[in-house]
């Protein structure tokens, strides 16, 4: 087999590309500003709804501390099964990609090829493409082509659980204490006012990350956690008043 048949002079060197350090840090970014979001949404309508019930600071105290941490291990073991899961098929795909290559690995270059051909390159550029390609990092070139799949930006799964957590934690302290420190007639209108504007900084924080109109992106955000306040303080306030 000639050169220009295959790879020539293959070998197998550890892929060391730069990671993706900007797109991993926007991933992040979007995932830290949805956590956020959720913990806010979430506890507000929870300390919102018990205020609609009682203004004793005791039961709002406690509603906000459950609903904080349930939220918080919720989101965590959510995102460890999640991550882990796209993990775990991530490292079969590397794993099977490997074998073939150590194996089959005049097919896999062939299969290059017909991958460059199909995105639009002539066979010859194509084949020196693939060439070059194949002797500076055969198997990063295979995992980009085939898989689009970067070894490096593989997602710890205990890392997204921490972070997860973490920012979940953070966006429900917000409702927690505007609700506990205000005087009793003013914890449901300061919190309300609180969760809405924190609301509108996650979505147009989300709407810069996403590149999605801002004005649409907070509008959204901010009527749809109104209408869940006022839904909660409702309620709680017509089953506050039926209990009593």
């Amino acid at each position: 087999m000639t050169n220009d048949e295959g790879p020539p002079g293959v070998q197998w060197p550890t892929h060391q590309d730069e990671p993706h350090v900007g797109r991993s840090n926007l991933n992040w970014l979007r995932a830290g500003v949805l956590g956020a979001n959720d913990g806010i949404v979430s506890v507000a309508g929870l300390v919102v709804g018990v205020a609609g019930a009682t203004t004793d600071r005791g039961p709002l105290f406690i509603a906000g501390i459950a609903g904080l941490v349930a939220g918080a291990v919720s989101m965590a073991l959510g995102e460890y099964v999640s991550v882990s899961t796209q993990r775990d098929a991530e490292h079969a795909l590397l794993a099977k990609e490997q074998r073939e290559l150590r194996d089959e690995p005049d097919a896999e270059f062939q299969e290059l090829v017909a991958i460059y051909q199909a995105k639009g390159l002539q066979p010859g550029t194509a084949r020196q493409v693939a060439t070059e390609l194949t002797e500076h990092d055969v198997l990063a070139a295979h995992l980009d082509a085939e898989l689009h799949l970067d070894p490096e930006s593989i997602a710890n799964p205990w890392q997204a659980a921490g972070a997860s957590a973490l920012s979940f934690t953070v966006g429900a302290l917000l409702p927690l204490l505007a609700i506990l420190l205000p005087p009793p007639a003013w914890r449901v209108p300061v919190t309300f006012v609180a969760v809405l504007l924190a609301l509108a900084l996650t979505g147009a924080v989300s709407a810069r990350i996403g590149g999605s109109p801002l004005k649409r992106a907070v509008l959204r955000v901010v009527i749809g956690g109104a209408l869940g306040l006022a839904v909660t303080y409702a309620i709680g306030s017509l089953f506050g008043t039926a209990i009593a």
